[in-house]
């Protein structure tokens, strides 16, 4: 859990802009997490690896974009990808795309492989896939090399996210 009478040492620094939004969010939310820091990683497997978890366990947060200047937050276990039938009909909607790296960036304030529901610059809706709630899992930091862990009914509560069956394997 965060504790903010534990001294700063190099692994409880706030390294970037994006690790303090995130800890002042969870903090802000009341949210149980525990942070943790690796080397920076090239892949989810290599992330799931240095937190020593199964990529399943890893949660993944991907901008999907609605609309002009319309955009979510989904949620996906590592080992899953988006169901785009599923979100469409999910969400109402007849189409749904993925903005580039640049874009993702504007919306959230987090670079890709940073994304995280919490600390983002804008409020978007976020979607939990099914397969996630119910666990304990780590999600992005708001820094390369940084997790969160937390379980995922608190983060639904605290972000009113919707939990539905939005995934298929990759």
């Amino acid at each position: 859990m965060s504790d903010p009478t534990v001294p700063a040492t190099p692994d409880s620094e706030l390294r970037t802009d994006g690790e303090r939004r995130v800890v002042e969010a969870l903090d802000a939310a009341g949210v149980p997490y525990v942070r943790t820091r690796h080397g920076r990683v090239g892949s989810l497997a290599e992330a799931a690896a240095a937190r020593g978890i199964a990529p399943a366990d890893l949660v993944k947060t991907i901008v999907v974009r609605r609309g002009d200047d319309d955009y979510l937050l989904v949620l996906l276990p590592g080992d899953r990808t988006i169901s785009w039938p599923r979100l469409r009909a999910l969400l109402g909607v007849n189409r749904l795309s993925m903005p580039d790296a640049a874009v993702a960036k504007d919306v959230t304030g987090f670079e890709r492989g940073t994304i995280t529901p919490f600390g983002t610059t804008r409020t978007w809706p976020v979607v939990v896939d099914a397969r996630a709630a119910g666990r304990t899992v780590s999600i992005g930091g708001g820094g390369h090399g940084v997790g969160i862990e937390l379980a995922v009914d608190d983060l639904v509560a605290a972000l009113g996210a919707t939990v539905a069956e939005v995934s298929e394997a990759e």
